[in-house]
């Protein structure tokens, strides 16, 4: 039990785990009132609004610099590593969703008659960010680490 104690003593890790949950939950919420159905994937999945990508790994770079202040080499890695998940999750990621999106038109076509062995599922579209998406991400999860790292 004291690795769990060591563990959620641990401002910089909870509030990146903060970040993730509260972004999920969100992305969640917000994609049932747009569509009116819900979605499990929604829950754990990546794409849409917010970025939980972001949330979390803004929420580490603020926490970082919280405890160990921005001249720290633990500020400096986590803030390359947000600006690495942030530039991968508009640039890679959203052109990887839009080439599944552009895949699964082609193969709904009259075209291409695929049995169920060959394709079972479609690509999933949703792997990605709209910089507005990864905006909203970071300004979530920084105010989530403010707001942590004031209670710890």
């Amino acid at each position: 039990m004291e690795i769990w104690q060591e563990m959620l003593g641990n401002q910089v890790l909870v509030s990146s785990v903060i970040g993730w949950v509260v972004a999920q939950a969100l992305k969640t919420i917000i994609d049932f009132s747009l569509n009116k159905s819900f979605s499990a994937e929604r829950l754990v999945g990546s794409g849409g609004m917010p970025s939980s990508h972001s949330a979390t790994v803004c929420a580490l770079v603020v926490s970082t610099a919280f405890c160990y202040g921005v001249s720290a080499f633990e500020f400096a890695v986590s803030f390359v590593l947000a600006a690495v998940v942030m530039y991968d999750a508009i640039g890679v990621r959203q052109e990887t969703g839009k080439q599944a999106r552009l895949l699964n038109m082609i193969l709904e076509q009259d075209l291409f008659k695929l049995n169920n062995h060959q394709f079972q599922e479609r690509l999933k579209e949703f792997v990605g960010h709209t910089p507005l998406q990864v905006f909203a991400g970071a300004v979530l999860g920084i105010l989530l680490a403010v707001l942590v790292n004031l209670a710890y």
